[in-house]
């Protein structure tokens, strides 16, 4: 009975966990945990330790809380989809930084060796040189059909050679041959999946646009905005622009109406009477050179006498 009152207990304790962090945290970064141990998921939790907060948990519990917390902030629903594999929330405030989140969650991995019937996440390729091999062990390398000479009593690879493709199963003989090259071709830690937003989910890979994905966004809503009032069409990009368009219109023509007055007609008249009396000197000033400034009407220049020998002189 205490062990089944124990397990009930640790499972309120984690919705009421999850469920906080939901209300405190709009931002997440939802991560894929395979093969990352419970030490590196420590040294983790330590490198985000005051920007995120990491938690883990079975999908039937995190789906089951969301559920259950949908009718306080539906925008969770979206998170439905995007629970499945083994996976985890990497929560943090309104103005934490999901791209340097990213960027950290990315760096924290650790090196591993390619292990007999693993799926390999990269391509795998044996560089040509010196293994440092004795000529005895040629063995490996023939059962690859990986060419090798013996160079001054050790065994070299002649050229690199590409010796798994990513999503390729791990063979005995791949893995022998790369722990005797004492290489570890695999790196594990958490993968970003997807980012979730104030509601919004998408793809992790945006948060290394950043500005330049602003810039694009606001060069869109403008073109976007500019093209709906030429065309009258009321768009959610346009409206914002009608709507001040609108008002100005209505305020010019309370202006001009006699013995009509809002606040905001006031408070223009206001500004505009007390607009300093230099500027309007300084306009009648700055008129005077300009008047001056304007040429004098010319003259008309009398005609030239005509010359004697003009016209004549030529035919003698």
């Amino acid at each position: 009975m205490s062990g089944g009152d124990s397990t009930s207990e640790r499972k309120q304790a984690y919705f009421g966990k999850l469920i906080k962090l939901f209300e405190e945290y709009p931002k997440i970064l939802i991560v894929g945990a395979d093969n990352v141990g419970s030490s590196h998921m420590q040294k983790i939790r330590k490198a985000l330790r005051g920007q995120a907060v990491l938690l883990m948990g079975k999908n039937t519990m995190i789906r089951k809380a969301i559920r259950g917390h949908i009718q306080n902030d539906p925008n969770l629903e979206a998170l439905l989809p995007h629970i499945r594999g083994n996976i985890g929330f990497v929560f943090t405030g309104k103005d934490g930084d999901l791209a340097a989140i990213k960027k950290l969650v990315n760096e924290n991995t650790v090196s591993a060796p390619a292990r007999a019937g693993a799926i390999s996440p990269c391509n795998v390729v044996v560089p040509a040189g010196n293994t440092g091999l004795e000529p005895t062990q040629t063995s490996f390398f023939q059962a690859l059909n990986i060419q090798t000479k013996i160079t001054r009593g050790q065994i070299e690879i002649v050229q690199d050679v590409p010796l798994i493709k990513e999503g390729d199963k791990v063979g005995a003989s791949e893995s022998n041959l790369l722990q005797k090259l004492n290489i570890k071709p695999f790196s594990y830690g958490l993968k970003s999946l997807n980012v979730y937003d104030e509601g919004s989910v998408y793809a992790p890979h945006i948060l290394d646009l950043g500005d330049e994905l602003l810039k694009k966004f606001a060069n869109g809503v403008r073109n976007v905005a500019a093209a709906s009032l030429a065309l009258g069409i009321p768009t959610l990009a346009s409206v914002p622009h009608s709507i001040v368009n609108g008002y100005k219109k209505v305020v010019a023509v309370a202006l001009e109406i006699p013995g009509y007055e809002t606040d905001i007609v006031k408070k223009l008249q206001s500004a505009a009477s007390s607009a300093p009396a230099a500027a309007k000197g300084g306009k009648a000033e700055a008129a005077k050179p300009a008047e001056a400034a304007k040429p004098a009407k010319k003259e008309p220049e009398p005609e030239p006498e005509e010359d004697e020998e003009m016209g004549f002189g030529l035919f003698d």
